[in-house]
């Protein structure tokens, strides 16, 4: 069993088997690669000064379970507002890009009655274990991740709720980031509350944003996930983000929605 996602190797990162997604056994889950870019743009300079508002990764490709580069760079400085952006490599070139706005903290006397109290589901340990749907493997995104459900269920059709934890860090030897907990879990949204049969159709996200107001605190993150298909072979998922403090903000993904080969 690896310990880890991605295993670094130099200049590069070695994707193990706890990337791989359910569509297809040779290609990573896009939450683990999304958390590396993520990773990287935390790199940057004065990263412990500033907070990603917002971050939208595009999907050019399937990405493999293979060795991977990652860059990252201020795209447009600022001394209170930048734009970055990632970039994700194999050895055929780039599969996944990121972009985004990271802002700088500062502590702001807010009115108490401004501030929005939107309090979280019930809590992980009141949730229900439940099994991912089978995928063929023994080993990959399904068993890398801890699921609790206080809403719907992988095999339950229709929205759901579930509180999801990292079982292994994202890179070797490094424990993971708040931003990387979320990132990992966040492009789980169209999985968790299918309303698809997944035997028949595919609804395969393109894109990912995620738009953060503040970092979750502790391990779990909390999706509360509604996916929405529509006959144009097009649709969305809709995804509020907590903690168990609360909201800290959202995901939506664009689906391509079809019916799978026979």
């Amino acid at each position: 069993m690896p310990g880890a996602f991605y295993e670094p190797e130099g200049d590069r990162y070695l994707a193990t088997e706890l990337t791989r997604g359910p569509w297809d056994e040779e290609a990573q889950h896009a939450g683990p690669p999304a958390a590396l870019l993520g990773r990287e743009i935390e790199l940057l300079e004065d990263g412990a000064e500033f907070q990603l508002g917002r971050l939208t990764f595009e999907i050019l490709r399937s990405v493999p379970i293979a060795p991977l580069r990652v860059e990252a760079r201020i795209a447009r400085p600022g001394r209170r507002v930048q734009l970055v952006e990632a970039s994700l490599r194999d050895a055929e070139g780039e599969v996944m890009r990121a972009s985004g706005w990271r802002l700088r903290t500062a502590e702001v006397a807010l009115p108490e009655d401004a501030i929005a109290a939107d309090a979280a589901p019930p809590g992980p340990e009141q949730g229900t274990d439940a099994d991912f749907f089978p995928t063929g493997k023994e080993i990959g995104y399904q068993t890398a991740m801890e699921y609790r459900f206080v809403d719907g269920s992988f095999l339950d059709p229709g929205p759901a709720t579930v509180w999801m934890r990292m079982r292994h860090p994202l890179v070797d030897g490094e424990p993971p980031s708040p931003l990387q907990r979320v990132l990992t879990a966040a492009d789980s949204g169209n999985g968790v509350s299918a309303t698809l049969d997944w035997r028949r159709f595919i609804f395969i996200n393109v894109d990912l944003t995620v738009q953060l107001e503040r970092l979750p605190a502790g391990e779990w993150v909390c999706l509360d996930a509604v996916t929405l298909p529509q006959r144009s072979g097009i649709g969305s998922a809709d995804t509020l983000l907590y903690d168990e403090r609360g909201r800290i903000g959202r995901a939506m993904q664009t689906l391509l929605v079809g019916e799978r080969a026979s």
